[in-house]
Parts: C-alpha cells; structure tokens; sequence
C-alpha cells in the first residue's frame, strides 16, 4: 500500500509507476526467459513509458508493437527486437517500417501474399496470425476476446491451406486478455492438438499477449513446464508477449476531490475522469480498487464519484468511506499502470494526467509536464 502522507502535496491527477515493484514483477519475466529460454517481448499497447524502459530492458527480449509508431518507439526508445502486428498493413505503414522491426505478423493469408515478400526485403522475419478459436478472455467479454465470433484478428483454420508455409517463419496464436495460468496452459494445449501440422513449418509460435503472469493466482511453474514440454516436442522457439502482465500491481492514479454535489445520493466531483482518464472503466466495464475505501455502505459515508467531464455516463463508481469527503481530499485509485495511461484522452480539454516513478528510495519523479500545448497540438493548426 501506498503511503499517501508522503505524496500529498504531489499535483493531481498523476499517475505513478512504483519501480521497486516494477523490478518484482520483472523478476518472474526473467525466471520465465531463463528457464524456458523463451522470448518475453512488452506490449507496448498496454504500457508505453519510455522512462522505465531502462529498468525493463535487461529482462526483455524487446517490444511488440500494433502500428507504425509503437513500433518506433520500441526501436528508438527501448532497443532490441521490434515485432509488428497489424489487422491490415498499406504499402506505406509497411515502408515506414523498413529498418525499425525485425518481425513483421500478417493477418491474412491475403496480406502474407500481398506484403510478404516486401517485408521479407526488409529483413524482417515474416509472421502470420491465426484465429485459434480458443476463447479465455477474463476482462470485458467479446470486448477484448480476439475469438470472439466475426473476429476480425488472425487467418481462420479453415482458409490455412492457402497459406504458402514456406514464407513463413512464426505462426502467432494471440487469444488471451489478463488470463490466469489456466488460459495460458489451455492456449498451449489447444494449439498443440489442432495445429501441429503448421507448427513443424515455422521456426517459432507466437503465444502473443494477455498472459497475466504476475496477477495472484497465476501459476507459473505449470506455465514453465508446459512451455518447455512444448519445445521439447516441436524444437520451435517460444515468444510471449505480456502487457498488463508486466506491470500489474505497479502504479496508481493520484486524484483529488474538487467538488461535492446532492442529487438524492451525495456526489463527490474528482479531477480524474473515467472517459478521460480511466476509459476502461466504462468500455469494459470494471470498478476500480482506491486505497481506504469500500463497497456501498461497508463503510459510514458513500458516495458516487464522477469525473469533471460534460458527459452525464463519466461516472467512475459508487464507494464507501470511514470518513466525509471534503474538496481537497486525496484518492488513490490503484493498479492503474495497464493501458489506462496509454488511452487517455483530451475530450471536453480535459488535461492529460501527468506521469511520474516512484524511486526504490520513496522519491518522486516526475516524467510529464502536461499543459494545454498537449490539449492543442492535436488539434491542428
């Protein structure tokens, strides 16, 4: 738990990466690595902050990234291996990524045909994505399942036989969101008995992301002997690529109450938002965990806690406090380092929240300095 008495007079909203527990998580990532000698890559699609990439680095084998500037900034950023997925590629993202990945996944049986030899050109090793048919997606339902029925993500089983396998090198089997070691070992299991025949063409599988590898529960000497049975028996490289599973547990969202309002039930105004700074909230949907606080009537004082925003649904949840809130007061939304900063968003000039690592020392620094050059830059000119 965070000690709230020594960031009170951090400025509000912020979020704050904890690097000691960062180095925690990073050490079951490298366990993973050293006894499977698989290649663990970071989505950047769930994390993105360049200044803990030099914590991140000597465990990683790299980034994943799902567009052209992900994709630079694994290279430019964070170094090593850049592997590149995307639903559909143009002849221009695929240029743009000429000396910037090593790996380049298609989606299609059509893409591999149409970019492939392009890409092969670059010097990319060529990966294609297929659609497993496996589902174990733990968050948001169809939301976040990429088997979910008309998913558009991956080649399907049944068009794999239009697949030249001599052109590719990785077959990439994504199908987990923040699933526990029994989706994992289920992905593990389920490929291996329905595609063995496309195995023993690649070099490597892509088991992609959503492994929740540091998530309590998870079991990951089941995971590392499953992934070092599935070697054994197919001698192919294994890649995974975790996100949230890398960060998990690792930061917070600072806010501050601004406001208190009555409308049948008490209200507290905060100067976070869940369409703006916590949009999951609302897309998954979840409720999120604050430091001290409870559930509806645990505690003496409830109150519904709203965003600042003009949209009436910015409502982050319904909470319980020991004591009333007054503007001024501090809450701590926590678990927050997975892909709520990395989605944020400028609706209403709502400012960014600013972004700042928490030293193994206890200091704070800050890595943003957020304005409304942030709010007007993307705007135009």
């Amino acid at each position: 738990m965070t000690d709230s008495s020594q960031l009170s007079d951090v400025q509000t909203p912020v979020f704050i990466l904890d690097i000691g527990r960062l180095q925690k998580n990073l050490a079951v990532a490298a366990r993973i690595r050293q006894e499977t000698s698989a290649k663990i890559l970071l989505a950047t699609k769930a994390f993105a902050m360049p200044a803990a990439f030099p914590y991140m680095r000597p465990h990683l084998d790299g980034t994943t990234a799902s567009g052209v500037h992900e994709a630079r900034l694994g290279a430019t950023e964070f170094g090593r291996d850049v592997h590149v997925y995307s639903p559909a590629y143009t002849d221009s993202s695929l240029q743009q990524l000429a000396g910037i990945a090593t790996d380049i996944y298609f989606n299609s049986a059509e893409q591999l045909a149409r970019f492939g030899p392009a890409a092969r050109g670059m010097a990319a090793r060529i990966g294609l994505r297929i659609n497993p048919g496996y589902s174990n997606a733990t968050l948001g339902g169809a939301l976040y399942d990429p088997c979910a029925p008309y998913s558009r993500f991956g080649e399907v089983a049944t068009r794999l036989g239009e697949v030249d396998w001599g052109e590719v090198d990785t077959l990439h089997v994504h199908a987990l969101c923040e699933s526990l070691h029994d989706g994992s070992l289920g992905l593990i299991e389920h490929v291996t008995e329905h595609f063995a025949d496309q195995i023993r063409q690649v070099s490597a599988v892509n088991f992609g992301g959503g492994h929740f590898i540091n998530a309590e529960g998870y079991d990951v000497n089941a995971v590392i002997k499953a992934i070092g049975a599935f070697r054994e028996e197919f001698g192919v490289d294994v890649i995974l690529e975790p996100g949230a599973g890398l960060v998990v547990g690792t930061g917070e969202l600072h806010a501050r109450v601004i406001g208190l309002h009555e409308n049948d039930k008490p209200i507290a105004i905060l100067d976070v938002s869940a369409s703006t700074h916590m949009p999951d909230v609302l897309e998954a949907p979840y409720r999120p965990q604050i430091e001290g606080a409870g559930e509806v009537g645990e505690h003496a004082h409830s109150y519904i806690l709203a965003g600042n925003t003009c949209m009436t649904g910015d409502v982050i949840g319904e909470y319980s406090f020991a004591d009333p809130l007054k503007s001024g007061d501090q809450l701590i939304f926590t678990d927050q380092m997975h892909y709520s900063f990395v989605k944020t968003n400028t609706f209403n000039g709502t400012p960014l929240a600013n972004l700042a690592i928490r030293h193994e020392g206890g200091a704070v620094e800050m890595v943003s300095d957020f304005g409304y050059e942030a709010f007007r830059q993307r705007l135009g000119r």
